[in-house]
């Protein structure tokens, strides 16, 4: 009896299955990036935490967009950017970002919080020892983030306004883009002072030094939320999770933050 002859599948068709187990391949790798838009602040701590969560997540990338908390939200809604993580440096971001339907009230939550200082240039002779002192006139130029869409320029605004201040410095201010460029104004010494986080300052201990901690009205939090429109819905949440855990938060505390 003679053995029935193999079958052997067309080249055409061989090379058609190889190119949609390739497909496959290549839609699932895909399906594994995760893309988080953070407050600028955070880019030094999510920077070392990129590579914890990817052990925790076999498979899993993730890749990092940072900003001011009001640009990245702009991103978001009007640029249609695809991200699946959204952190902010404040609620009032974040709360923009619950009225568009960005993101859900029942999944965000506080990751961590932050502390308002004032720095001048570490070669400054003159250093205010209250914020009234910035409305003197040896303080000429005084970096603030820009109230519209910086966090911590909002902050900023905020403790001037309660202190009665905000007329007599506003005129003084020089507006940075996002907090680590109000940090590098007042390194390079090209202003007299400058409000930034606690965090951005401990970054550059020979080029400025801090000279004030100021108390804010509203507290300096964090909140995190998946993007509800999010292609990778389950990582997203893992990832929001991930900065509660007590790997996470030992290393947001080494960079400086504090619980939320």
């Amino acid at each position: 009896m003679q053995p029935s002859p193999s079958f052997s599948a067309p080249a055409w068709l061989r090379r058609g299955l190889v190119l949609l187990v390739l497909a496959a391949s290549a839609v699932a790798a895909h399906a594994a990036d995760l893309t988080v838009s953070a407050a600028t602040s955070l880019t030094n701590a999510f920077k070392e935490l990129g590579p914890l969560y990817e052990a925790a997540n076999p498979g899993a990338k993730v890749f990092f967009n940072f900003g001011a908390s009001g640009a990245l939200l702009q991103q978001i809604v009007k640029g249609g950017a695809p991200v699946d993580v959204f952190v902010s440096a404040d609620e009032e971001t974040m709360d923009q970002a619950q009225q568009r339907g960005v993101v859900q009230a029942a999944q965000r939550r506080d990751v961590v919080s932050n502390t308002l200082v004032v720095i001048v240039p570490a070669s400054a002779r003159n250093v205010p020892k209250a914020v009234g002192d910035l409305a003197q006139a040896s303080y000429q130029r005084i970096a603030i983030g820009l109230p519209a869409s910086v966090p911590v320029g909002r902050y900023t605004k905020g403790v001037l306004e309660a202190a009665g201040l905000w007329s007599a410095v506003e005129p003084k201010t020089i507006g940075a883009n996002t907090v680590r460029q109000a940090l590098d104004y007042v390194a390079r010494a090209e202003v007299d002072a400058g409000f930034v986080y606690a965090t951005d300052a401990a970054l550059m201990p020979d080029k400025v030094k801090v000279a004030l901690t100021v108390p804010t009205p509203t507290p300096v939090r964090y909140p995190a939320a998946p993007i509800a429109a999010s292609a990778n819905a389950q990582l997203a949440a893992k990832f929001v999770e991930f900065l509660q855990s007590a790997p996470a938060q030992a290393v947001l505390a080494k960079h400086g933050f504090g619980k939320p």
